[in-house]
């Protein structure tokens, strides 16, 4: 490349740069030492798998000979600690009986039940009403249940079924490639916490378990159908016999499929096993692909330089996240040396995405030509599901900055780790220091009523929404953009959105200290398992607020790939959970506890509320996700409140 069309480049680059920041904050140009080529690689499918000791049965009432509306189903009862819930949604209220195994007649669920309680089910105030029913020494064994209404207000519903048991089912989406015309994959298989070891972590199958499996689909236009499970060693299942079950369908049309997974059999105690898996599909459009078959390269200036990916097919002016490693070949040896991954949200500039490189990860890796890219990755930014993958990539690269031949440096600083800082974010020239106070998806004024505990504090207010990490992230810093400096108090979602924003984007994150520079509570970092479950009961009551991929576990997994130690470190988190006594079943809401692991505060449990790399600051019981549940909510606390003001940065 001439040195005209060096300076076009740039030139280019920067009219971009100061463009998107006038839009929008300004994305930072990420790079790391080669120690995290395996934090920030593509998350395994199998480390998000859900555990479910639950199943979800939809109804469907019909109208039979005598104008009522009926439907008839079974209903698996494992052991006599048995718990149901029955939603309904706004229709009339739904008559629920119960035949026992070879009995002549059956009985209301209410007069049989223990406990019954009209209850709403969800997170937030993403909610659906529902009737919870809860049983002691119920009898074993197929029953038969019995859903009656008057009227057609509400012929469609759910019934979630909950014994408690040792017997588990584990599933996962075991493929990305989530594009029309694509088939996408599922794995399953039962499994016994008290009888089978675990194998690095992960449960063993045990293959006595489950004897049927499917997949039941909904599309986004509303069509249902199933497809069969198999363990035949020919559907990615591993060997065939072993319990292990794969399955798949084809994704023919864009939009959010719900697909869930159905297995049933027999436990060791021959008792039905019934369990089910909800899992949320996004099947997206545009994937891009290469416009050539390697990297070009010029410098900005005497540390930096850019790499260049030339595409097809992305859309104007969007964005993607986007991260490879760099290799080069060692001064020394002349063998291939890992040299930094480099990556960040990039835009797209002239059919191309634009990734910075300090030189100095070159001195300090000693390497020199020839360099290439390996394991590139391009992902949409609201799923982080990959839209491009390239194992290999040349890199054209006739120069490097000055930095690449100097002395290695005795200290990674920001810069290498971050890129340049923007103009605007140096001087003291806007509306000072603040605190923020940032909700959750779906979320109320949380804060606002315990506002006056955080000193120098603003409540950031996008009340009753449902954003994509990515889309909440810019939004909290398009709030701050007026200020100096801020840091961060959130709950739930926001406390992820905020580490997105620290993550990828500059703001006043960014110049915020001394102090916590973000503080959370109660946020799924690994996800939720209600986000799956809610999105089945969305597409047959309402979105309410709508699906979120983000807090599922799959979507949490993906965004965590690409998640750089420096945010995560940067980070303090809280985690609460119920009040557990002794000899008494407790729970922070009654009906999601049939769905959650425990110890859970009713909406996040706590295995998935962990941050890896960030700083726990500890757990409490007595506490849950917000109002409305057993326990008080977590944002409440007046006293973890005044340490989390007094510790935060600005």
């Amino acid at each position: 490349m001439t040195r005209s069309a060096l300076y076009l480049a740039l030139a280019s680059a920067l009219l971009a740069s100061t463009a998107h920041a006038s839009n929008g904050p300004v994305p930072k140009q990420l790079s790391g030492p080669p120690s995290e080529f395996a934090a920030m690689s593509e998350a395994n499918p199998a480390a998000s798998a859900i555990t479910s000791k639950s199943a979800l049965i939809p109804v469907q009432l019909s109208q039979n000979r005598q104008g009522l509306w009926q439907w008839r189903g079974q209903l698996p009862v494992e052991n006599g600690d048995f718990r149901f819930v029955a939603f309904t949604g706004a229709g009339e209220d739904w008559q629920v009986n119960m035949q026992a195994p070879f009995a002549a007649r059956g009985q209301s669920a209410a007069s049989l039940a223990t406990e019954t309680q009209e209850t709403l089910y969800g997170m937030d105030n993403n909610e659906y009403p529902a009737d919870y029913y809860g049983f002691n020494d119920l009898r074993t064994g197929n029953w038969t249940l019995e859903v009656n209404a008057a009227s057609d207000s509400q012929t469609e519903g759910f019934v979630l079924i909950n014994s408690e048991s040792q017997h588990r089912l584990r599933a996962y989406q075991s493929n990305r490639d989530q594009f029309v015309g694509e088939r996408i994959s599922f794995v399953a298989y039962g499994f016994t916490n008290s009888l089978f070891a675990q194998k690095g972590g992960v449960p063993a199958a045990n293959a006595e378990l489950v004897n049927e499996a499917h997949l039941a689909i909904t599309s986004p236009s509303g069509e249902h159908f199933t497809e069969a499970m198999y363990d035949d060693g020919l559907h990615g299942d591993g060997k065939a016999g072993d319990g292990i079950y794969g399955g798949d369908f084809l994704a023919s049309e864009l939009g959010n499929y719900n697909a869930q997974v159905v297995a049933s059999g027999v436990t060791p105690q021959g008792t039905p096993f019934f369990r089910t898996t909800e899992h949320l599909v996004p099947v997206i459009d545009n994937p891009v692909t290469l416009a050539s078959n390697f990297a070009t390269s010029y410098v900005v200036d005497e540390q930096r330089m850019m790499v260049n990916l030339a595409i097809d097919g992305a859309k104007a002016d969007s964005h993607y996240r986007v991260m490879a490693e760099v290799w080069g070949t060692s001064r020394e040896s002349g063998k291939a040396v890992p040299v930094a991954w480099i990556g960040g949200m990039a835009n797209t500039e002239d059919n191309s995405l634009n990734l910075g490189l300090d030189g100095r990860w070159i001195a300090l890796a000693k390497a020199q030509a020839p360099f290439e890219l390996r394991n590139v990755r391009v992902e949409d930014p609201n799923h982080f599901i990959p839209v491009l993958r390239q194992e290999r990539l040349s890199m054209d690269m006739n120069a490097m900055p000055e930095a690449a031949f100097q002395r290695a440096p005795a200290v990674i600083d920001e810069a290498m780790i971050m890129g340049p800082r923007p103009a605007e974010l140096n001087g003291s020239n806007r509306a000072g220091s603040r605190l923020l106070l940032v909700h959750g998806y779906c979320s109320g004024n949380a804060w606002g009523p315990v506002a006056g505990q955080f000193s120098n504090s603003s409540v950031f207010a996008d009340f009753d929404q449902n954003r994509s990490h990515d889309q909440f992230a810019r939004l909290i810093g398009n709030f701050g953009a007026n200020l100096d400096s801020f840091g961060v108090v959130a709950h739930s979602q926001g406390g992820a959105a905020s580490v997105h924003l620290y993550s990828f984007y500059w703001s006043g994150l960014d110049n915020a200290g001394p102090g916590r520079l973000i503080q959370s509570v109660g946020t799924p970092y690994q996800g939720t398992a209600l986000a799956g479950n809610l999105a089945a009961l969305g597409a047959v009551f309402g979105a309410g607020c709508g699906t979120n991929f983000d807090l599922t576990y799959d979507g949490a997994a993906q965004w965590l790939s690409g998640v750089p130690s420096f945010a995560r470190s940067a980070t303090n988190y809280y985690t609460t959970s119920f009040n557990d006594r002794r000899f008494r079943y407790d729970y922070c809401h009654i009906a999601t506890d049939l769905f959650l692991s425990d110890p859970d505060d009713g909406t996040t449990e706590r295995s998935r509320g962990q941050l890896p790399g960030a700083i726990n600051r500890g757990h409490r019981e007595g506490q849950c996700h917000t109002t409305g549940m057993r326990d008080p909510a977590q944002y409440l606390d007046s006293g973890r409140n005044s340490t989390m003001s007094a510790n935060a940065a600005r």
